[in-house]
């Protein structure tokens, strides 16, 4: 594979997966589980072992290439192609995709046992994985929309997998329809591009975007303003983030994969690659951290309320994509993307040791029935000491502190304070809830029969995942810099180091700090907490933190209801009966002459009698 040319092997990243898809979906269900979850597997595994060589060529010889398959649309000056780019920013994104989509594609293969829509489950998730990668290899905005909408048909797909119940078949659509409301405005600022630049091909946009826009131009800020709908959406952030909570209806490979290695890193991708557009829209890339910094505070603040041990997770992805928001605000595009590498690790090993929890415990997910299980299921422990203790950024030793010190230093050397600040508080309320969601279910007294006599996860399959995770959720992954160089425009931060060590310091205590205060909360005041949160401002402050802010009932009050009303006035409008005239007449017509038809033979003799009767009489009357 290694004598393999490029042109060959960088088709094959999202061809294999893609394949592996339609074997699955063509073979209408009449495959074994086993032979289900085989092509599944390693059709990703596949592609992540064909990104090896890739990478090695890649940073033996650091420099942006590209592969042309043909020509998709020709129509006068618009030539699309069916391109793909290969440069750092895009080499770091296909690692992710199959390297940790493959990994949990194999931890799939132990937590859908006995699932009897599993070729289906495989199928779209493998469809998954090839969208996600034509989404960041390819070299034009438009196979990038193509990509974009292809993840977003497949979360659709993959939350509402089990579709019997009605609630989850209402969760995709929730879904399908606010990520769709962020791809009108992306799809719009394509337009725009296109009629601006002339062209929607990247490299040929960030080249001509300074030659034909001046820094702050009114059409470059809508632009990139257009484009940032997009990214909210995908990466839901304020105030389309509603969507991302209720997704965990989806099987825990599902939300593993979505929150770690594809559809939520989208939108982060995207202003990433479009940074020149960004950079001449100041006013809009200061509107990306502000929405990043409340995001994170929002989201942090709600985590710190569920019951849900999923849902405690979605909130936390919304708040580490927040952060990344927040880099990208600051104009620390390398941060943001290292950032979301370690996330990937963390976020994805805290999903699979969930979904070893929840498989385990026949399927329990309320922390409040769960409790005591670190002695019983000591891997998916492990794995939720190490991932949450990255996601808290515990000093020095987990992935999550290089990546998020990096956010925090590149905010303060941009001069961003208020930015620095949200992105401390988030610190602390990362290692509040991450601590009180391994409290809640590892320790404790067991709080149901499915904590008390748990089934431990067995097999490869099953640990295999986590182990690897794990390690790459320390140091190891921190250590490992992404080959962004001559891809991302320098941070404001670059060869600056005057302070840097002292929010070191003040960031580490921020984390520790956290982790102490929930110890205390948590284990010796657990009692007194929650008779806090049962009455007067406690109790109303937890509903709030527990329905997310109340952003659901607020969509519902102030666009879902006026709508539906709307929509019951117009029915019945005057000009709508009136459109419906001759169709009624008609319909009234036809009930009269219809009912002329009986079938019965002396009726039409009489008929027919009468007629000619009365012709009769109109002849001899007539002149």
């Amino acid at each position: 594979m290694m004598g393999l040319p490029m042109t060959w092997l960088l088709p094959l990243t999202f061809l294999l997966p893609l394949a592996g898809s339609l074997a699955l979906a063509l073979s209408f269900g009449r495959l074994s589980e086993r032979v289900s979850a085989w092509i599944g597997v390693a059709s990703v595994g596949l592609a992540a072992l064909v990104t090896l060589p890739i990478a090695w060529r890649f940073l033996a010889a650091p420099e942006a290439s590209g592969v042309t398959l043909w020509t998709w649309i020709a129509v006068g000056d618009f030539r699309p192609t069916i391109g793909l780019l290969l440069d750092g920013l895009s080499l770091t994104m296909l690692g992710i995709i199959t390297g940790v989509g493959f990994l949990i594609h194999l931890f799939a293969a132990w937590y859908m046992r006995g699932d009897e829509g599993i070729t289906r489950f495989y199928a779209y998730m493998n469809l998954f994985v090839a969208s996600m990668v034509l989404l960041v290899l390819g070299d034009n905005l438009l196979l990038l929309f193509l990509g974009w909408e292809g993840v977003g048909l497949c979360s659709y797909l993959l939350i509402g997998h089990y579709y019997h119940v009605a609630a989850n078949g209402w969760a995709a659509y929730k879904a399908f329809l606010v990520t769709r409301l962020g791809d009108t405005f992306m799809a719009i600022g394509l337009f725009l591009l296109f009629h601006e630049l002339g062209t929607l091909n990247i490299a040929e946009v960030l080249e001509r975007a300074p030659e034909v826009w001046a820094r702050g131009e009114i059409t470059v800020e809508l632009a990139a303003l257009l484009l940032l709908g997009g990214a909210l959406g995908k990466s839901a952030q304020l105030p389309l983030h509603t969507w991302l909570a209720d997704a965990m209806a989806g099987p825990t490979p599902v939300s593993a994969l979505i929150h770690a290695a594809t559809m939520v890193t989208a939108g982060v991708y995207l202003i990433a690659r479009m940074h020149g557009v960004f950079l001449l829209a100041p006013d809009v890339l200061f509107l990306t951290g502000i929405i990043g910094a409340l995001t994170l505070l929002m989201a942090g603040f709600a985590a710190l309320a569920q019951t849900d041990i999923k849902r405690v997770l979605a909130y936390s992805t919304m708040s580490q994509i927040g952060y990344m928001f927040l880099a990208l605000g600051a104009g620390a595009f390398e941060a943001a993307i290292f950032h979301l590498m370690t996330h990937a690790f963390f976020k994805a090993l805290l999903f699979l040791s969930a979904g070893a929890v929840i498989v385990s415990c026949h399927h329990e997910q309320d922390m409040r029935r769960l409790g005591g299980l670190w002695r019983r299921l000591p891997l998916a422990y492990a794995g939720f000491v190490v991932g949450g203790a990255a996601l808290a950024a515990l000093p020095l030793v987990t992935a999550g502190f290089y990546s998020k010190d990096e956010i925090l230093w590149q905010a303060l050397a941009a001069d961003r304070g208020g930015l620095l600040l949200a992105g401390l508080l988030g610190a602390l309320l990362t290692s509040l809830y991450i601590l009180r969601l391994i409290v809640a279910t590892f320790h404790g007294a067991p709080g149901s029969d499915n904590a008390r006599h748990p089934e431990a996860g067995r097999g490869l399959a099953h640990g295999l995942p986590l182990i690897v995770l794990a390690l790459l959720s320390t140091f190891l992954g921190g250590w490992w810099r992404p080959p962004l160089d001559d891809v991302l425009p320098a941070s404001p931060g670059a060869g600056q180091h005057a302070g840097h060590t002292v929010l070191e310091i003040v960031a580490s205590a921020t984390a520790l700090a956290g982790l102490a205060l929930g110890a205390w909360l948590f284990l010796y005041r657990r009692e007194w907490l929650a008779q806090q949160v049962s009455q007067g401002w406690g109790a109303r402050l937890w509903w709030l933190w527990h329905h997310a802010w109340g952003f659901d009932a607020l969509y519902d009050r102030l666009l879902a209801r006026p709508f539906r009303g709307g929509v019951r006035r117009l029915r019945d409008d005057f000009l709508d009966a009136l459109c419906n005239l001759a169709a009624r007449a008609a319909w009234w017509l036809h009930l009269g002459l219809a009912r002329t038809q009986s079938g019965k033979l002396r009726l039409y003799a009489t008929t027919m009698v009468v007629g000619a009767t009365l012709v009769l009489l109109m002849l001899s009357l007539g002149p």
